[in-house]
Order: C-alpha cells, then sequence, then structure tokens
C-alpha cells in the first residue's frame, strides 16, 4: 500500500479525499496547514506529498520550497484551484513534480500518485547518500562534515549519479553528460572516475562510489560483508 502526505485545509474535501484514495489502496497521513505538513514530512518517509496551495499558517509554494531546501526528494504534486500559467511556473519553480486544478476526476488524481510514487524528485537542492552530502544551490560538496573539492567534471559526474543513486549509470551517459559527442579519448572518463574515488571515497572508511560490472557506475551504501 502506497502511503502518502495531504496537505489541505478543506477539511471536507480532505475527507472525501482520503477515503476515496484510501478504497484505492493508498493509505493517506492528513495535515490541515502547512506548519503541520511540514512536521509529518519531516518526521516520516512518504512516497508522495500532495499539497494544497492556499494553506493557513505556511502556504503550500513555501512548504514546498522549504522541504527541497532541506533536502527532501519526496515527488510532490500540488492541488490549486489556480489555472494561470504563472502560477503553474512558480510551483515548479519551488519543486512541485506536478500541478493538478481544482476541480479534478479522482481517477486522476489516483493515476498521477501511482506515477510520482515511483520515482525520487530530482528537483532537491541536496542530493546525500549515507554521509556524502552535496548542495546544489551553493556549490558545496561534505562528507562526514569534511568539505571536499571537486573540479567541474568530477562535480558533474558526481550530481548525474548522486540524482540516479542508487541506480548505475552507464558509462555512456555519463560521457555524454560531460562531453556530448566530443569525448577527448577514451581514458578521460576513467581518469576522471578516478579522480572522483580518490576526493569522495580515499579520506574515509566505506566506499560509496562503485563499478558495477556491466552497468556502469553507481553512488551507493557500501556492502556489509554477511
Amino acid at each position: 500500500m502506497l502511503n502518502i502526505l495531504l496537505v489541505e485545509d478543506d477539511r471536507d474535501l480532505a475527507n472525501t479525499l482520503i477515503e476515496y484514495l484510501t478504497l484505492d489502496g493508498i493509505d493517506c497521513d492528513y495535515a490541515c496547514d502547512g506548519v503541520m505538513g511540514l512536521e509529518l514530512a519531516k518526521s516520516q518517509p512518504y512516497e508522495v506529498l500532495v499539497l494544497d496551495i492556499n494553506l493557513p499558517r505556511m502556504n503550500g509554494l513555501d512548504l514546498c520550497k522549504t522541504l527541497r531546501q532541506i533536502g527532501h526528494d519526496t515527488p510532490i504534486l500540488m492541488l490549486t484551484a489556480r489555472d494561470q500559467i504563472d502560477d503553474k511556473l512558480t510551483g515548479f519553480a519551488v519543486g512541485a513534480d506536478d500541478y493538478l486544478v481544482k476541480p479534478f476526476e479522482m481517477l486522476e488524481l489516483v493515476a498521477r500518485i501511482q506515477v510520482l510514487s515511483k520515482r525520487k524528485s530530482k528537483l532537491t537542492n541536496v542530493l546525500t547518500c549515507v554521509d556524502l552530502e552535496m548542495d546544489l544551490s551553493t556549490k558545496t560538496l561534505k562528507r562526514q562534515g569534511q568539505l571536499i573539492e571537486l573540479s567541474p567534471t568530477a562535480w558533474t559526474l558526481l550530481e548525474i549519479l548522486m540524482k540516479a543513486s542508487p541506480a548505475p549509470v552507464s558509462r555512456h551517459d555519463l560521457e555524454y553528460a560531460v562531453w556530448g559527442e566530443s569525448i577527448p579519448n577514451s581514458n578521460s572518463l576513467k581518469v576522471h572516475i578516478h579522480n572522483l574515488r580518490k576526493a569522495i571515497d580515499g579520506p574515509f572508511n566505506d566506499a560509496l562510489l562503485h563499478t558495477v560490472a556491466r552497468h556502469g557506475f553507481a553512488i551507493k551504501p557500501a556492502e556489509k560483508d554477511s
């Protein structure tokens, strides 16, 4: 069963949504204002967050923006009566993944929640894996609180790997992201991966950058011996 958070101040609408979603196999926690929604979102994991824009205490846009700034990558679906393109663009700019205008069909809401639940949002400002923290807004990288300096190429590679984590990224996709069709030579990626591994893993006990046979490379926790 999917577990989502609904933040909606219209209690009658919220009750209707919760009842319908439950029948569709979606477990729904509920908050009636933005501050309560923020606390719930921070306290436990959800597959999807469904946020109304016009909320008391903290509106949905500010709630969405705050969650992204602190590193939450849970997909966010915004619910709103606003149907202007500028309003939609504002929602996407602060980190929303999808947008549904009231009134809407329940079947469409369920379909969008199910699609969003299958992926993490790529709009978070802070990417993390275990003790490695990559802040895209300030362009800083830390592991165990220690600042790590990377070349621009290494930063690009790591950002791609962190966004895909823990799934692997192919050599071809990494090369194309950095150099497009103009790859300098066959050893270029190997050299940059070596330098990236040295920077983020060398001083620490557990490796996070792994070579995945026949797939490429992945940022993921070290596998523990059984």
